[in-house]
């Protein structure tokens, strides 16, 4: 595939390095993709149209005219078996799991159902402009296959991996023996047979992934460690701090960990590439021990409004310092739209943690969903942002894609006001095309 380029306005993010967020907008810029060593199309150029292209006399230029080139949205949490339950009414989040979530995760113990929800969910990240997602499958190998096959297939970049579920759930839902094998001991197995199987294919990774303690017993939290510290470079996901009931059960199961967060830890699995979805009811020490594990946390605001759960306290995670990013949370989550869940955090962000002004400024949440997204899973610089060397993972958003929308972003008179007017009237038709960077 040669190089290419396409002339629109550009929004991109200066790196992480350089100091606090802050966007970078060209209304009349230059895009360049191509192949890097390794046969992936990534970026090689971007910026003001004039200068850019005077570097590529020649290059080929698909013109967007009245379109914007952002960065593809990155996922930080999000559930594969649980396209179905979105919308489902319940009184909070155990009740929620009980008569929706695990009745409809049963049915991915059939591989055909599997293939179906997994052609379905993929379908719909991409037509919401997500290019990188971290997913929950069940405890059934067949829905990862079934996942991972269908992201290859559309060269996604996704993390998934086996829901480690071994006590406190329906019998048909736990980890089922083999061979000879308790529960336990075969979901272990399975776990290293998947990590073999798909990890670092193409654009795939594994993530290790208890669906939260309370569902596990201490043997296969310590299994799960060991697969941790076995395979360092694989991903480890799972849920703390999202209910207040669900902490007071996670304490009376772990008495010994000093708090529900720090019974992760004291299994092995806190580290670099951990993510933990929720984290709402924390104290200073479970954040220090975030910074200092460098876990990061996926804040999924619409599940939290939705359940009832909560609100991510960002004042007391930026005091410390540990990494998050956003997350949709599907289907606790009520949107695969990254505009739905960035207006969500703006909600979140302004509830009791601010006097006035604005709590969380447009660019800050758009950074949430993309390069922040990718700092939290340790992908910085390779997806989540346009730079130079990033993986040429982009939408193209129309900023006329409804009335409302034409009309308002036609009188916004800065970037801030431009990105907040798309954060708070956007949907899937702001999303005109999802560019998949693609391998030659």
């Amino acid at each position: 595939m040669a190089m290419k380029a396409y002339r629109a306005s550009l929004l991109w993010f200066a790196p992480h390095s350089e100091g606090p967020v802050r966007a970078l907008f060209e209304e009349d810029g230059l895009l360049v993709v191509g192949p890097n060593a390794q046969g992936r199309q990534v970026v090689q150029a971007i910026g003001d149209w004039n200068a850019v292209s005077a570097q590529y006399p020649g290059l080929p230029v698909e013109h967007l005219e009245g379109r914007i080139i952002a960065p593809g949205f990155v996922d930080l949490h999000v559930h594969f078996p649980q396209t179905n339950v979105i919308g489902s009414p319940a009184s909070g989040l155990l009740p929620w799991l009980e008569n929706y979530t695990f009745p409809e995760e049963k049915r991915f113990a059939a591989p055909d159902y599997s293939a179906q929800a997994a052609n379905f969910f993929v379908a719909e990240l991409l037509r919401n402009g997500v290019t990188t997602a971290l997913t929950f499958a069940t405890s059934h190998v067949a829905s990862v296959d079934a996942l991972f096959t269908e992201a290859q297939q559309r060269q996604l970049r996704l993390i998934t991996g086996l829901c480690l579920m071994d006590r406190h759930a329906p019998d048909d839902l736990l980890n089922q023996g083999a061979n000879g094998l308790g529960g336990t001991e075969q979901s272990l197995r399975d776990t290293e047979a998947l990590i073999q199987r798909w990890h670092g294919v193409d654009r795939l990774g594994y993530a290790i992934t208890p669906r939260f303690a309370p569902t596990s017993t201490d043997a296969q939290l310590r299994g799960a460690g060991e697969l941790a510290a076995k395979y360092s470079d694989v991903w480890i996901q799972s849920h703390v701090a999202e209910n207040k009931d669900e902490i007071a059960w996670a304490r009376e199961l772990f008495p010994q960990s000093r708090s529900y967060l720090a019974t992760y830890n004291d299994f092995g699995l806190m580290r670099q590439r951990a993510v933990y979805a929720h984290c709402i009811h924390f104290d200073d020490d479970d954040r220090v021990l975030m910074r200092d594990t460098d876990a990061a946390a996926a804040i999924s605001p619409t599940s939290n409004l939705f359940l009832g759960s909560g609100f991510f306290d960002y004042a007391g995670a930026d005091r410390v310092g540990f990494n998050y990013g956003l997350a949709s949370d599907v289907g606790g989550g009520t949107s695969f739209s990254p505009f739905h869940t960035m207006l969500a955090a703006y909600y979140v962000g302004r509830e009791g943690q601010t006097k006035s002004g604005l709590s969380l400024s447009p660019q800050q949440l758009w950074w949430q969903h993309t390069a922040g997204a990718a700092r939290a899973l340790g992908l910085e610089g390779m997806v989540g942002n346009l730079l130079p060397g990033c993986e040429a993972d982009f939408v193209v958003l129309n900023p006329k894609a409804t009335p409302l929308l034409e009309r308002k972003t036609s009188i916004a008179s800065n970037l801030d006001e431009l990105l907040f007017s798309m954060i708070v009237l956007g949907d899937d038709r702001l999303v005109e095309k999802t560019v998949i960077s693609q391998a030659i």
